[in-house]
């Protein structure tokens, strides 16, 4: 076999390289003279082999040509330290290749760095984002890119220009991360909240809008994460707390006192919602928002009062739109 292996004819090394490539008791120095061949003919070997250790692999992954990595990526089974090294320096296709891999076991942190590495390359998002094992402050991440993306596209800034393009896709954004919000499931909660924290996107007025919309569970944890509070107390506090209370742990949390009022005012409603005493949705949440921030005769002495305010109105007005869209279709479906 060790001279089958060093035939002159590809086809020949092809041969043996496909008979061996499952078994679990072939030399090993054929085997591995067979997967530093020419890619035709490690490929069997390379996919399927058993005896080849992930060393081996993270090895040939780190200096083999893009159709290796591919091969390898696209074994049965996938450790997740092999998975770390495609994912730290694999070419797009052979990342591409591993998320396709049902049989891939990928960390977190694998898919983070594929995020960084590729996230510009369409492919890697759409089957980054059809893959239901993408942690969800990874999912942030990707939307992020794809917002960068879609802003950065010749076309769409000849359209709009580049400062529009750039404001209307971060709203995008915005509105796409409440959207996940609603899919991620609150064991996750904390770990997306660290990743929106360490990106600064836990502004002021993105929490304004995760409440009008009911993130209530979300906000809560974004609370525990701020203030160092137990779960079950900033839990309790906002089911069923004091004024008081709600308004020191939005003050510890460092949320400008201006958001105050406002979410007191939909906190109110959500509980009302809760408890099955009313109907109510994000245009009535806003608007109480609204009306208890221009309620505060200074609210509009701060600038950040006048954009609080303008964000209000826009969640409010688009609610009402969604709304009337629902109930048109309602109706012609009736």
């Amino acid at each position: 076999m060790t001279l089958l292996a060093e035939d002159p004819s590809p086809q020949v090394r092809l041969a043996l390289a496909e008979v061996l490539s499952l078994s679990h008791t072939a030399p090993p120095q054929v085997v591995a003279a067979l997967a530093t061949d020419q890619p035709e003919v490690a490929a069997p070997v390379l996919v399927r082999s058993p005896l080849l250790t992930d060393i081996d692999l993270i090895d040939w992954v780190a200096t083999g040509e893009v159709r290796i990595q591919v091969l390898i990526a696209s074994r049965p089974w996938v450790s997740m330290a092999l998975a770390a090294a495609i994912a730290e320096v694999g070419e797009a296709p052979a990342c591409l290749a591993l998320l396709r891999n049902g049989g891939a076991q990928i960390a977190a942190l694998s898919f983070r760095r594929m995020i960084e590495r590729h996230g510009a390359h369409s492919g890697v998002r759409a089957a980054l984002a059809a893959d239901r094992r993408l942690p969800s402050d990874c999912r942030h991440l990707l939307l992020v890119h794809v917002g960068e993306a879609l802003s950065s596209a010749r076309f769409v800034q000849a359209l709009m220009g580049s400062e529009r393009a750039e404001k209307l896709t971060r709203e995008a954004c915005v509105k796409a991360s409440l959207t996940l919000i609603e899919t991620t499931e609150p064991r996750e909660h904390a770990a997306l909240v660290e990743h929106l924290r360490l990106r600064g996107d836990l502004t002021s007025a993105f929490l304004a809008r995760s409440v009008a919309h009911g993130k209530i569970d979300f906000f809560g944890a974004v609370l525990v994460a701020l203030t160092g509070t137990s779960e079950a107390r900033v839990r309790s506090t906002l089911s069923r707390g004091r004024d008081g209370a709600v308004t020191g742990l939005l003050a510890k949390a460092g949320l400008k006192q201006i958001t105050h009022a406002p979410i007191l005012a939909a906190l109110k409603i959500w509980r009302q919602v809760a408890n099955g005493k009313r109907a109510a949705g994000p245009q009535e949440a806003s608007w109480h928002m609204l009306k208890a921030l221009e309620g505060n005769p200074r609210a509009f002495e701060d600038p950040a009062g006048t954009a609080l305010a303008s964000l209000l109105r826009r969640i409010h007005l688009e609610a009402m739109r969604q709304n009337a869209r629902q109930q048109a279709l309602a109706l012609a479906a009736a």
